[in-house]
C-alpha cells in the first residue's frame, strides 16, 4: 500500500508503525494515495491559534475569541473545546463551562493578513484554488506531479509543514476524488491532520451518518427529512433517485447523488467575494439612535478598509439589525456607482438606520457592502458634486495618515461623546 512519512517524506513500510528513517508515527498511507488530488485544506482554530503563535504563554492554557456578555464564541482552542466549548456558543454559557479560560476579543485584520498568507503558499501549489474563508480552500492538484516532482499526497505534504514552519499554525488536510469528500476528510483527523477518502469508500462511511451530516442539509431540511423516513444516509442511498426528486425537486437528485459520494463540481479559482461585511453584538441593548450611529460609523470604517485592501467596490450597502427577542431586520439601499469610502457606506447606511428607530431595542448592529465591482471604477469624480469629491480626498488624506502612524492618527467627531455604547463581541467580518 502505497504511504509515506509526513515529517521526512521517506517511504512508508507495510507494516510500520513509526517512520524507519526518524521514528515519526506520522504515517499516511491509502490505496489511492496516488491517484486522488482534489484537497480541502482547513486551519486548525485558526483565531486562536493566530492569538497562540502570537502570545506563547497562552500555549498550553483555554482559549476562546470572541468577547461581551452577549456575544458569542467565534473561536475556542482545542484545549477549551474539551470542556464543550465551540463556536456560536453564547459567551455567558462558555464562560461558565471554562471559567478560567483566556478570552480575547477579534483581530479581524491580523487575522486576514494570516489568512493571505496561508492562500500564498497554496499558489505556490496550483492556481486552482477555491477560498471559502479566510481559513479554508479547495485546491485542484491534477497534473502537477510533472511541476513538483512528486505525487499531490506529498505535496500537500510539504505545503502543510511550509505553513507550521513560515506561518506558525497547522492546517488539517482532506485529500479525495471529488470536494464534497475532500471536505468530509479534512475533519477526520484534526488537528493536524492528513486523511484520505476514496470514493470506493464513500457509500459505507456515509451510511451510518445522520443526512444533516450531508453538506447545505440544515436542521429544518434534515427534520423535514426525518419526518419522510430518512434520518440516515443509508436511508437515502436505498431510494429511488426518481423517488427523490419527485418529492423534494432539484434537491432530491443532490441528495441521492451526495449520499454515494458523488460530486461532480470542479474546483473554481474564478469564485467571486460577495460581500464585505462586519456586525457586533452590543453589551446591552440599545433602542436611541445616537449610540447606533455611533457604532455605525466604525463598522462601516471597517467594511472600507477591507474593499480598498481587497482592490473591491460594493453598489449596495445592507444594514442588518438584530433585536433584543432575536429577529433579524436587513434594510438595503442601492447606490449610484461602486464604492470604497466609509462615509457614503456610512450616509446610506445611516438613512436606513434612523428608518427603524421606533423604540425597539436592538442587540446587534451589522453593514455590509454587495453588488461587488473593481476599485478603478469606485467614486468617480462629480462635476455636480464637488463636496462629495472634496469629502473622498480627505477620506483617502485619512487612509494615508492612518498607513503611517497608526488607526489612532486621526479619529472622527462622531466618537468622541460620552455617550457611546458599549458593545460586546465584534463579529467575524463576512467575505462569501
Amino acid at each position: 500500500m502505497p504511504g509515506f512519512c509526513r515529517d521526512c517524506f521517506s517511504d512508508a513500510a507495510d507494516a510500520a508503525r513509526r517512520c524507519v528513517a526518524c521514528g515519526s508515527p506520522r504515517l499516511l498511507r491509502h490505496a489511492q494515495l496516488n491517484a486522488l488530488s482534489i484537497a480541502h485544506v482547513d486551519c486548525d482554530a485558526f483565531y486562536a491559534a493566530v492569538e497562540k503563535r502570537d502570545d506563547p504563554s497562552l500555549a498550553d492554557k483555554p482559549l476562546i475569541i470572541g468577547g461581551g456578555k452577549r456575544g458569542v464564541v467565534a473561536t475556542a482552542c482545542y484545549i477549551a473545546r474539551t470542556y464543550g466549548i465551540h463556536s456560536a456558543m453564547p459567551m455567558f454559557k462558555a464562560r461558565k463551562l471554562c471559567p478560567h479560560a483566556a478570552i480575547i476579543p477579534p483581530d479581524m485584520a491580523k487575522y486576514v493578513r494570516v489568512g493571505r498568507e496561508v492562500r500564498r503558499l497554496m499558489f505556490e501549489l496550483t492556481p486552482q484554488v477555491e477560498p471559502l474563508s479566510i481559513d479554508e480552500a479547495f485546491i485542484d492538484l491534477t497534473g502537477t506531479e510533472r511541476l513538483h516532482g512528486m505525487n499531490p499526497a506529498r505535496s500537500l505534504a510539504r505545503f502543510s509543514r511550509r505553513v507550521e514552519a513560515d506561518i506558525g499554525i497547522t492546517v488539517s488536510i482532506g485529500l479525495s476524488a471529488n470536494k464534497f469528500l475532500a471536505k468530509i476528510a479534512s475533519d477526520m483527523d484534526k488537528p493536524r491532520g492528513f486523511a484520505v477518502l476514496g470514493a470506493d469508500e464513500a457509500v459505507v462511511f456515509l451510511g451510518a451518518k445522520p443526512v444533516g451530516f450531508i453538506w447545505g442539509v440544515g436542521k429544518v431540511a434534515a427534520a423535514r427529512l426525518q419526518r419522510d423516513g430518512y434520518s440516515t444516509i443509508a436511508d437515502l442511498q436505498r431510494a429511488d433517485e426518481s423517488d427523490l426528486m419527485k418529492r423534494y425537486g432539484v434537491e432530491g437528485r443532490r441528495l441521492w447523488r451526495l449520499s454515494r459520494g458523488i460530486d461532480d463540481r470542479s474546483v473554481n479559482p474564478e469564485r467571486e467575494t460577495k460581500s464585505v461585511s462586519a456586525e457586533t453584538t452590543f453589551g446591552a441593548d440599545i433602542a436611541s439612535y445616537k449610540p447606533l450611529e455611533k457604532i455605525l460609523w466604525s463598522l462601516c470604517e471597517r467594511v472600507s478598509r477591507r474593499l480598498k485592501a481587497s482592490g473591491i467596490a460594493g453598489s449596495t450597502v445592507t444594514l442588518k439589525l438584530k433585536t433584543a427577542d432575536f429577529r433579524i431586520r436587513t434594510r438595503a439601499r442601492s447606490l449610484g456607482e461602486p464604492t470604497q469610502l466609509a462615509g457614503r457606506i456610512f450616509a446610506a447606511g445611516r438613512d436606513l438606520l434612523a428608518r427603524e428607530i421606533d423604540g425597539t431595542q436592538f442587540r446587534l448592529l451589522g453593514i455590509g457592502a454587495s453588488n461587488l465591482d473593481e476599485a478603478e471604477r469606485a467614486d468617480t469624480a462629480d462635476l455636480v458634486d464637488r463636496l462629495g469629491e472634496r469629502a473622498a480626498k480627505a477620506e483617502h488624506a485619512v487612509d494615508k495618515v492612518r498607513e503611517k502612524f497608526g488607526a489612532g492618527a486621526v479619529v472622527k467627531g462622531l466618537v468622541f461623546d460620552g455617550t457611546r455604547a458599549e458593545t460586546g463581541e465584534d463579529d467575524e467580518e463576512d467575505e462569501d
